[in-house]
């Protein structure tokens, strides 16, 4: 099958993995040639600049008195149903099994029934949300109601099996990373201003939520043998940004840890790093990790979960316990003191992007899938 798809996509509109890779992918297959239709509550942090390449549909929501909650669930369905018809989609792509596929569910329904759709699971969605006792069987439910479901990892597809006890197939399709645009670079106007003595700068950027274990780099930072050769820098927003400021001023490291605030292009933070640190509890990919990489920057990354599907503890990058605070000290101290080390594992790290991340052989992956979704048997829970 070949032609133009006319594709919705439904994601969080944050700066999180799954709302990049929703966007990323959405302007790539634009890009080639589909009509992508994004179906949100505002647009994704990514989009903001592409306006002409896609279509976005913005989700309104009322708030009545009888509502303890405004119910997005249901206002998203109704406004996918108004765009499948009115646009004549041929597929939706959902990113996250709630409230997005639930709701894509809902508006096939809606619509009659026979549209295709595909969940991709990115993580928190499974790990967190799909274990709570009140979500646990819609998710389910979503996962076996959808036409095919991919996971960005391996790991993360045996969780999906393994918390749900589902049997349905489920498709791995790794995260990806456009490398002409996350590419090495000297980032000079953020080293004048944060390391204008030619100190090393270590960063690391996420959401700031509890699963992150960002306030663990302080204690990493603190156990440095080298730390009057480093500057932390720390980007994104989230809740434990506040924790984490009160404590920089009580150890008195306000000229060594700098507070980026949200950073919207990362391709122009990321070549600046030496070094990208990311000790989350767990992560089921580690995209900006990922990012990080293609930029040639070598990466500390937590053992758990899917990071070790792309990263090789000395070649290129670090896998590490996140809670071992003594073995990410000595990691960073050892790589600082060798300049010979983190250039080798910098070329190594651009090396293995460009040969299994690059973003055009990943959307092959998916343009395939939906083709085959929308080619073959539409009938409720048949993979494709």
């Amino acid at each position: 099958m070949s032609g133009t798809l006319k594709i919705g996509v439904a994601c969080y509109p944050k700066a999180g993995g799954s709302g990049i890779v929703a966007t990323e992918l959405g302007l790539a297959l634009a890009a080639r040639g589909h009509e992508l239709h994004f179906i949100c509550s505002r647009a994704p942090f990514r989009l903001r600049d592409h306006h002409d390449e896609v279509q976005l549909h913005l989700v309104e929501t009322a708030d009545y008195p009888l509502f303890d909650y405004p119910p997005y669930t249901l206002a998203l369905a109704v406004k996918m149903q108004q765009v499948i018809e009115d646009q004549g989609l041929d597929l939706m792509h959902v990113h996250y099994a709630i409230p997005h596929a639930a709701s894509a569910l809902l508006a096939r329904d809606m619509n009659g029934g026979d549209l295709p759709i595909v969940t991709t699971l990115h993580g928190t969605d499974i790990t967190l949300v799909g274990r709570h006792p009140s979500y646990h069987r819609i998710t389910r439910h979503c996962i076996d109601r959808s036409d095919a479901v991919t996971s960005v990892s391996d790991w993360l597809a045996l969780e999906t099996a393994e918390i749900f006890g589902t049997e349905r197939e489920l498709v791995t399709i790794p995260n990806f990373v456009d490398t002409e645009r996350f590419r090495p670079g000297n980032g000079e106007h953020l080293r004048q201003r944060y390391a204008p003595h030619g100190e090393k700068l270590l960063l690391h950027a996420s959401n700031f939520r509890p699963v992150k274990r960002a306030g663990f780099l302080l204690d990493v930072f603190t156990r440095l043998k080298r730390m009057d050769q480093a500057v932390l820098l720390l980007a994104g927003d989230g809740p434990e940004l506040g924790s984490m400021r009160q404590r920089v001023r009580e150890l008195g490291l306000d000229e060594k840890v700098h507070f980026l605030g949200a950073w919207d292009d990362m391709e122009s933070l990321l070549p600046a790093a030496d070094l990208f640190l990311l000790p989350s509890a767990h992560e089921s990919f580690g995209l900006v990790a990922l990012e990080a990489a293609s930029c040639g920057v070598p990466s500390l990354v937590t053992d758990r979960g899917g990071p070790p599907e792309h990263i090789e503890t000395g070649v290129n990058g670090f896998l590490l316990d996140p809670e071992d605070a003594d073995a990410w000290a000595a990691t960073v101290d050892r790589l600082l003191a060798s300049d010979e080390l983190r250039e080798r594992i910098s070329a190594q790290a651009r090396s293995r992007v460009l040969d299994r991340y690059r973003l055009d052989a990943v959307v092959d992956q998916y343009e395939a899938l939906f083709r085959r979704c929308v080619a073959g048997s539409r009938s409720q829970g048949a993979a494709p």
